[in-house]
């Protein structure tokens, strides 16, 4: 369990940047203990452009004032590699339970990557004039400080800085631009269950209040959003390739009445990369505590067990 933590820290991580090594392990180590006592942080410093931010933002609020034919449009069900636009109810939670939300996913774009496995190949895009330039724009900037974020998590478990570089060459990290419509019948109450995140980690953007975090003591610590800042959780791959050293902490979304967006990275490596404890975190007082995963075989099964248009093909998954 995590900490009985009441906060949630506030890192600047422009020093990761640094051609200083001294700089980058400081704020490794800040990053470290977060990510083992909290599993979640906020990131200053990060260097994404807050133009690039608000083309994002703009861009979702534009899509999502389509009309429904124009956003069906796109489909995520017309893809090829779970892109595009995912309307309310399609993904189902918690035995049959449907959130309030709307969303559009964005996949790394591969078209060359057609039919190499179920999660790589091109996006499936609106008919949005400026929509396909901000939106990647964003995708590019926030990978790049994912793979900024890889290096820290590398030298905060005393790796070697590049160790997740080889993991790197095709991941099919998702962008998700979720929106959740103004609701005046919301109470306060769960709306997203209790959860952590399949990928390695998640780089997140909120305009709203909502996200929840629970600590040690199974309380729920408010994670609103702060400005200029990510927020950065640890997942469950994470988890597993670190045997627990770094935690993927419960967290949820609680339904407010606002207008809400959000915009989560969700960092993977490779699609056909191994995870399991590497061997520097299993010892005899500290034994393996998972099992084996492919990445992108492990991302996928998930996904198919909580879209609509993917039911026929949960016969074929493995028990």
């Amino acid at each position: 369990m995590a900490a009985d933590f009441r906060t949630i820290p506030v890192i600047d991580i422009a020093g990761l940047a640094s051609a200083d090594l001294a700089d980058r392990r400081a704020v490794a180590a800040e990053i470290g203990r977060a990510a083992r006592e909290v599993g979640f942080l906020y990131v200053t410093g990060h260097g994404v452009p807050e133009a690039v931010s608000q083309g994002v933002r703009a861009a979702a609020a534009r899509f999502f004032d389509l009309s429904s034919d124009q956003k069906m449009a796109g489909y995520i069900g017309r893809s090829t590699n779970h892109s595009g636009y995912v309307p309310e109810g399609e993904e189902v939670f918690e035995a049959g339970k449907v959130d309030k939300k709307e969303a559009f996913d964005v996949n790394l774009d591969l078209p060359e990557a057609a039919g190499e496995a179920p999660m790589l190949g091109g996006n499936l895009w609106p008919e949005l004039d400026g929509f396909r330039p901000a939106v990647s724009a964003y995708y590019d900037a926030v990978a790049e400080l994912a793979r900024r974020m890889f290096r820290g998590f590398a030298l905060a478990l005393d790796l070697p800085e590049d160790h997740f570089d080889p993991h790197l060459e095709r991941p099919p990290s998702q962008l998700r631009l979720v929106h959740y419509p103004y609701d005046a019948d919301a109470r306060d109450q769960q709306g997203i269950g209790a959860h952590t995140d399949y990928e390695f980690f998640t780089v997140l953007q909120v305009t709203a209040p909502g996200l929840e975090v629970r600590n040690g003591a199974g309380e729920w610590i408010d994670a609103p959003p702060v400005a200029g800042a990510f927020v950065v959780n640890i997942g469950d791959m994470l988890e597993v390739w670190t045997n627990g050293v770094f935690r993927a902490t419960a967290h949820r979304v609680r339904k407010v009445t606002e207008e809400r967006y959000s915009f989560p990275f969700f960092a993977a490596c490779d699609y056909w990369t191994v995870v399991e404890p590497a061997a520097q975190f299993v010892t005899p007082e500290r034994p393996a505590r998972f099992g084996r995963v492919v990445c992108g075989e492990h991302l996928w099964a998930q996904t198919v067990k909580t879209f609509r248009y993917l039911a026929p093909r949960r016969e074929n998954l493995p028990a």
